[in-house]
């Protein structure tokens, strides 16, 4: 994981991104970590809460701006007018990038939380109705394989996609962290 982590700073920020890595590294730890073990019945998925999410967004979030201030200064502010635009357009698209850079928060946040949150609900909602199933007797009990086959395959899908979505909240602060940096 920590080559994994490592290449995938390095193919975004290159050089750059060394004095980020402890944080993109237990960033991706937590989030990886927290989704498998929401995994195993009868616990908690901290990553399927808006509140965290949004909570480590927003903590990715003004890390970014206080590193940008830092080392840009004002110049900073230049991320909002993309490079070769009119001046004549600077009233209309200044708006516009400011709503989407602040809007990265809540983009970043909402993925993790819907991601999560659907596939817990999904693997809760087919794990009653087998049991039902069972409950219910009679022919139920065969029939109930159905159900409970499908349950196996989404646990293997929810394994697959709590690493996937560790991968894509790195990756996207990868990306953010190299807007801040290259300033476009």
């Amino acid at each position: 994981m920590f080559d994994f982590v490592q290449n995938m700073l390095f193919e975004s920020l290159s050089k750059k991104g060394e004095k980020f890595f402890p944080f993109i590294f237990v960033t991706f730890i937590f989030i990886f970590f927290c989704n498998v073990l929401g995994m195993i019945p009868y616990t908690f998925t901290v990553t399927s809460h808006i509140f965290l999410t949004f909570s480590l967004g927003m903590i990715s979030f003004i890390g970014l701006n206080i590193f940008g201030l830092n080392k840009h200064g004002l110049f900073f502010f230049s991320l909002f007018l993309p490079p070769g635009a009119p001046l004549l357009l600077a009233p209309l698209l200044v708006p516009i990038e400011i709503i989407s850079y602040v809007f990265r928060v809540v983009a970043l946040s909402v993925r993790l939380f819907a991601n999560m949150m659907a596939g817990h609900t999904l693997l809760k909602i087919l794990a009653t109705f087998a049991w039902k199933m069972i409950l219910a007797g009679g022919i139920f009990l065969f029939i109930q394989l159905f159900p409970m086959l499908i349950i196996i395959a989404i646990t293997g899908l929810e394994l697959a996609i709590a690493f996937l979505q560790a991968y894509v909240w790195t990756t996207l602060i990868c990306l953010y962290f190299s807007d801040v940096i290259n300033l476009h």
